[in-house]
């Protein structure tokens, strides 16, 4: 006679559980299935009774994800398109709160497989054009949800502060209302590429290897001696120059920030209104991609090997906003929180647009979709109101 149904069910939910709780704080490649037995309480044999193998499992992790929020957006009610808005908002930064582990969880599956990514954007763009009553393609959805997700998820992860109503005043109205642009300021003109630094000294060539090698292989599957290697170095060298392999990330971490906003800086004209600037750096950032991928490999793995070295990545772009001396537009006047909130929205946006240009390469209309999230970025959702 099988296992009892009951028993069956506990069992499967113990190995469930156990693989959530490690794989939301650990890297997939670092967990294994013994270390998964082992904190589920059980034996190696008999996780293989449910599951081929460790990818399986996380597969079936990232499954539910997507099956519970689409559950959770069956649940938008209200008469209008303003409350349907209200409620799709609240409903999605209560999911992130109350199920922060799978939320983990599903943040590295979206880029190790891609596909469950966009089972779930099709579910949030299917939920934005019932709510709006009318089609919602890429645009809309990078308007919406690259917002909402980025700033539900820092909130839940990295403890920022949301003031959910400034999501709520950028959705329906914009942000930089009043304002118009013109796309031959913001796409035209020639770009100059990252800068290339000459020195070759051991410093440089360490760093060099090991963003190549980080990039390509991973945090965890790259040791010392191979960046070194890579460099024509000994280790000797390497520890001359950095106190451990962590610290050595961190700073390829720090780098790809600096590089990137540098980027975004040198190929900006001053003479651009707030409005053409930010639109022209989410451009320059898809741009800096197409030439450098690896910076946003090491970022989206070092959430999980650092993750407070990438809040302090995030960190620094926020506070580049901040400086920014015309504002953040109409919600950002409301106070501190809101203006974060709205920074963090903007960044949101550049984020899942990234997602989209470096993983799944699938944007071949980039200009117009952009053109297209500069107008809700001007009076957000009012025509749909």
């Amino acid at each position: 006679m099988g296992e009892p149904s009951a028993r069956k069910l506990e069992t499967g939910k113990k190995i469930v559980d156990a693989a959530i709780k490690l794989f939301a704080h650990k890297w997939y490649n670092t967990v294994s299935v013994a270390e998964i037995c082992r904190e589920a309480g059980l034996s190696n044999g008999i996780f293989y009774k449910y599951y081929d193998g460790k990818e399986s499992l996380f597969r079936s992790i990232l499954e539910r994800v997507v099956e519970e929020i689409r559950e959770a957006l069956l649940g938008v009610e209200g008469d209008s398109v303003r409350d349907r808005l209200f409620s799709f908002v609240r409903i999605l930064v209560d999911f992130s709160a109350r199920n922060s582990a799978i939320v983990s969880v599903f943040r590295e599956g979206q880029y190790r497989f891609f596909e469950y990514e966009r089972r779930l954007a099709a579910i949030y763009s299917s939920s934005l054009q019932r709510l709006l009553g009318r089609e919602a393609g890429l645009p809309e959805y990078l308007f919406a949800l690259g917002g909402i997700r980025f700033c539900a998820i820092r909130r839940t992860l990295q403890g920022i502060e949301i003031d959910i109503e400034a999501i709520y005043e950028t959705l329906e109205a914009g942000i930089f209302r009043g304002l118009t642009f013109d796309p031959e300021r913001v796409f035209g003109g020639s770009v100059r590429p990252p800068a290339i630094d000459l020195d070759t000294g051991a410093r440089e060539r360490l760093l060099k290897a090991g963003k190549r090698l980080f990039g390509d292989k991973g945090y965890f599957e790259t040791n010392i001696h191979e960046i070194t290697d890579a460099a024509g170095l000994s280790v000797g060298a390497f520890y001359s120059h950095f106190a451990g392999k962590e610290v050595f990330y961190a700073e390829l971490i720090k780098q790809a920030g600096h590089d990137i906003r540098s980027f975004i800086r040198g190929n900006t004209d001053a003479s651009l209104n707030r409005l053409e600037r930010e639109l022209r750096g989410i451009w320059l950032f898809l741009v800096f991609l197409s030439i450098d991928r690896h910076c946003y490999s090491i970022v989206r793995e070092a959430e999980f090997v650092l993750p407070e070295a990438v809040r302090e990545y995030y960190g620094a772009f926020v506070e580049g906003y901040r400086r920014n001396s015309e504002g953040n537009g109409e919600p950002s006047k409301r106070g501190p929180i809101a203006e974060e909130t709205v920074i963090e929205f903007l960044l949101g946006i550049s984020h899942y647009y990234g997602l989209e240009v470096a993983f799944d390469e699938s944007s071949s209309n980039a200009r117009s979709t952009l053109e297209r999230i500069g107008t809700y970025l001007v009076e957000g959702f009012s025509s749909y109101l």
